[in-house]
C-alpha cells in the first residue's frame, strides 16, 4: 500500500469514527466492525460474520451516513425495520422503511423521497423487490449500498431458506458497481459459501483477499467474528418434569429472561404457569394483534414483566442487553435457530445462562417434525387436488388467481392436520405450482359511520376518544364515504397514546356505532402460479424434495446430538458446527463443570495451582514469563504448572498459556 493510498484510508476512519462519536456516543469500533466498514467503504462486496449482538446495524449505518446517497437494507423482519427506523430518527438521523401494511400512496411518497435524496437508509422486505414499482423507482435512486440482512436466508443449505431473497441479485444488475454487504449471525461454511455464489454478480471478478483474518472467494470480503460468547454458560438440563425445573430455574436465577416454546398455546399455557407461581410472566407470538405485541414487548423492555414466553416470532432484533436467561421448554429443529436465540443472553457481556430443557418425547417429537415437515409426495399432491376443490378451480384454468386462505377451514372440509397442509403448501410453492404467503398483514381500516355534522353534536365521548377522532379526521381523507387504511402507532403518536389505547378506543368507538373498525389482521394467500394441472401431473423435483429433506434430517440430528452429547464442551460443539475447530472448553457449560477433578473441584487444587488458573482468568492468552509475578516457591510452579498440562486444564502454545 503507496503512502498516499494509507492517507485516504487514514482520512475515511477518521470521518467513520467522527460519525460513530456524533451519532452513537462511542469512540472506537470492536470487535471486525472496523475492517467490515473499511470494505465496503472502499466499494468492496463484504460478507460479514457475527454473532448476536456483535453489532451488525453499526457495519452499515456509519458507511452509510459518510456515502451519497441512500443505503438500501433489505431484512424479512417487519418488526426490526420499525425498531430501527424509531432508532435512527431518534438519533437525527432520516430514514423509512417500505413493508406489507402501507398504502400506495406512502409507499410512492417513501421512494420518491428517496431519489430526491432525503433518504439515508431506506428498509425494505425481500418479497418488494419484485415489485415493478419499487424496481422502477430503484433505478431512479442514487444507492450507496445494498445491505442483506438475515443473509444466510439466501441460502439453498441454510436453515431458513427464503426464495423471495433470490430477488437481490437480479436488483444488482439494475444498479452495476453498487457494493453489497452481507451480514448473518448463523451461517455454516458451506452457507458462506452460498451467499457468496447467490449474491456475485456473473462478471468474472476474480476473489479479493481482505484483511485481519478475512478470506477472499467469489469476489467478496469475508471478515469472520468468532462465535464464541465467553460469558454466556450452555447448559442442557435433562427434566422429566421441564415444567418444574423451569420454575426451580427461575427462581434460582435472578433477572430478566426468555422463555422459548414450540407453540402459540404453548407460550400462554407457560406464562399462566409462571404466573400462578408468583413470577411476572407473558407471552407473544406471530398471532397476536400488532398493538398488544408492542404493548407486551414495551413492559418486558422496560423491567415491568420479568419473563417474555414466546415462539421463535420474538426476539429478532430487539435491544435488550441485560437478559440473564434464555431457557427453551421446547427443542428447537436446528442448531442455528438455537444458538441465535441463545445468544439474546448476555449481550451486555454479563454472566448469562442459555439452558435447554430436554428429555425423551423431545428425541420423537423432532424426529416426528420430520415427516411433519416432509410429507408423503402422494399427500402433497392430494392437498394440491383438495385446495382446487376448495377454490373450484378446473383442470387448465386458474393461472395467477389469488385467495385468502383459511387453513382451519381447509383442513376441517378435508380432513387434513394444519402442520402437514402448511408443509404442503410450502413444497407445492418452492416446485413452482403456488405462491404461499403466510399471514400477510392487512392494514386496520376506519370508516366513519355518521355524517359529519352528527359527528360534531356528539356528546358523552371521553377526553380520548376525541383525540382520536380529531386525529383520524387530521391525517386521513375521505373516511366519511369509504374505508380508508390507517397506522394506529402514528394515531397513537399524534395522541400521546399507546398504540394498545388507541386499538381499544377504535373499538369503543365502533360499538358506539360512530364508526367502523377493521383491526388489523394478517392472512394467509395462496396464488396458482401457473394453470391447475392434474394431480398426476404433478412433478416435486429432488431439489426440492428429497436434497431439502436430507438436509432437514441433518440438522435434527445435530440438534439431537447436541442435546445428548455430555462429554464435548457446549461451547465447543456449537463452534464446531460453524466451522470454528480451533476452540477450547468453556469451563462453565454443564459438561465441563461434570467432569470429575476438572472444574467442579478447584478447591482441592494446591495453592500455585490456583494462583496459575486466577493468572489466566480471563480467558486470554499469557507468556509463559508472566509466572515470574506468583510470589510462590519455583519449585512447586513448575509442579502445578506440570499438573495442570497433564490434567488439561491449561494448554501452552509457543511460549504462551491459556485455560484449556
Amino acid at each position: 500500500m503507496d503512502n498516499r493510498h494509507r492517507g485516504i484510508v487514514k482520512k475515511e476512519m477518521a470521518t467513520y469514527l467522527s460519525v460513530l462519536k456524533r451519532y452513537w456516543g462511542y469512540d472506537n469500533f470492536r470487535g471486525i466492525q472496523r475492517e467490515i466498514i473499511e470494505s465496503v467503504g472502499s466499494g468492496h462486496d463484504t460478507l460479514g460474520l457475527m454473532p448476536t449482538g456483535g453489532g451488525k446495524s453499526i457495519t452499515f449505518q456509519v458507511p452509510a451516513l459518510c456515502s451519497d446517497g441512500t443505503c438500501i437494507v433489505i431484512t424479512p423482519l417487519i418488526a426490526l425495520m420499525k425498531d430501527q427506523v424509531q432508532n435512527l430518527r431518534s438519533r437525527g438521523i432520516r430514514a423509512a422503511a417500505v413493508y406489507s401494511g402501507l398504502s400506495r400512496e406512502e409507499i410512492i411518497v417513501t421512494l420518491e423521497n428517496c431519489i430526491l435524496g432525503n433518504t439515508k437508509i431506506l428498509y425494505v422486505s425481500p418479497e418488494r423487490l419484485s415489485s415493478e414499482l419499487f424496481r422502477t423507482k430503484l433505478r431512479h435512486m442514487n444507492v450507496s449500498i445494498i445491505t442483506v440482512d438475515e443473509a444466510h436466508c439466501i441460502s439453498q443449505w441454510g436453515y431458513d431458506f427464503r426464495p423471495s431473497y433470490l430477488k437481490i441479485a437480479d436488483i444488482r444488475h439494475d444498479l452495476p458497481g453498487v457494493p453489497v454487504l452481507a451480514l448473518t449471525a448463523t451461517a455454516t461454511p458451506s452457507v458462506v459459501q452460498d451467499i457468496q455464489d447467490k449474491l456475485t454478480l456473473s462478471t468474472g471478478i476474480s476473489g479479493k483477499t481482505g484483511t485481519s483474518g478475512t478470506s477472499g472467494i467469489s469476489g467478496f470480503n469475508v471478515f469472520r467474528m468468532s462465535f464464541e460468547r465467553r460469558n454466556l454458560a450452555y447448559v442442557v438440563r435433562h427434566a422429566a418434569d421441564k415444567r418444574e425445573q423451569l420454575l426451580h430455574i427461575l427462581n434460582s436465577v435472578t433477572g430478566c429472561a426468555i422463555v422459548y416454546a414450540r407453540s402459540r398455546r404453548r407460550t400462554k399455557e407457560v406464562a399462566e404457569l409462571l404466573a400462578n407461581d408468583g413470577i411476572s410472566a407473558t407471552f407473544y407470538h406471530a398471532g397476536l394483534e400488532d398493538t398488544v405485541k408492542n404493548s407486551r414487548q414495551n413492559d418486558w423492555q422496560q423491567d415491568k414483566v420479568r419473563v417474555m414466553v414466546a415462539t421463535n416470532a420474538f426476539g429478532m432484533g430487539i435491544d435488550k442487553p441485560d437478559v440473564r436467561l434464555v431457557i427453551h421448554i421446547d427443542c428447537p429443529d436446528s442448531i442455528e435457530a438455537y444458538f441465535q436465540e441463545a445468544g439474546r443472553a448476555g449481550r451486555d457481556g454479563k454472566k448469562a445462562y442459555a439452558i435447554l430443557l430436554y428429555n425423551e418425547a423431545d428425541h420423537r417429537k423432532l424426529d416426528k417434525r420430520i415427516s411433519d415437515t416432509f410429507p408423503e409426495k402422494e399427500y402433497i399432491k392430494q392437498v394440491y387436488e383438495h385446495l382446487a376443490y376448495y377454490y373450484q378451480i378446473g383442470v387448465g384454468s386458474g393461472f395467477h388467481a389469488t385467495f385468502e386462505f383459511n387453513i382451519d377451514d381447509f383442513c376441517h372440509k378435508f380432513h387434513h392436520f394444519p402442520i402437514q397442509v402448511d408443509s404442503a403448501l410450502k413444497i407445492l410453492n418452492r416446485a413452482g405450482y403456488i405462491e404461499y404467503t403466510e399471514e400477510q398483514d392487512n392494514q386496520a381500516r376506519v370508516m366513519f359511520t355518521v355524517n359529519r355534522n352528527d359527528l360534531y353534536r356528539l356528546e358523552g365521548n371521553t377526553a380520548n376518544e376525541d383525540k382520536v377522532i380529531t386525529a383520524l379526521l387530521r391525517n386521513y381523507s375521505g373516511l366519511f364515504t369509504d374505508y380508508n387504511f390507517i397506522d394506529e402507532s402514528f394515531v397513537a403518536s399524534q395522541c400521546a397514546l399507546q398504540p394498545q389505547q388507541v386499538y381499544l378506543i377504535l373499538k369503543s368507538l365502533s360499538q358506539k356505532h360512530i364508526l367502523h373498525f377493521i383491526p388489523q389482521k394478517k392472512t394467509p394467500y395462496v396464488r396458482y402460479l401457473q394453470r391447475r394441472e392434474d394431480m398426476e401431473q404433478i412433478q416435486i423435483p429432488p431439489s426440492v424434495y428429497e436434497e431439502r429433506k436430507a438436509l432437514y434430517r441433518k440438522r435434527i440430528h445435530a440438534m439431537i446430538d447436541y442435546a445428548t452429547c455430555d462429554n464435548v464442551c457446549r461451547s465447543r460443539q456449537l463452534l464446531r458446527y460453524f466451522g470454528e475447530t480451533d476452540s477450547h472448553d468453556c469451563c462453565q457449560c454443564d459438561v465441563c463443570l461434570d467432569k470429575p477433578g476438572k472444574y467442579s473441584n478447584d478447591s482441592l487444587l494446591t495453592p500455585e495451582a490456583s494462583a496459575i488458573l486466577e493468572l489466566l482468568a480471563d480467558g486470554n492468552a499469557h507468556p509463559i514469563t508472566t509466572l515470574n509475578s506468583i510470589h510462590l516457591p519455583t519449585d512447586k510452579i513448575d509442579a502445578a504448572l506440570d499438573y495442570l498440562m497433564h490434567e488439561e486444564y491449561i494448554v501452552q502454545e509457543d511460549g504462551f498459556l491459556r485455560k484449556a
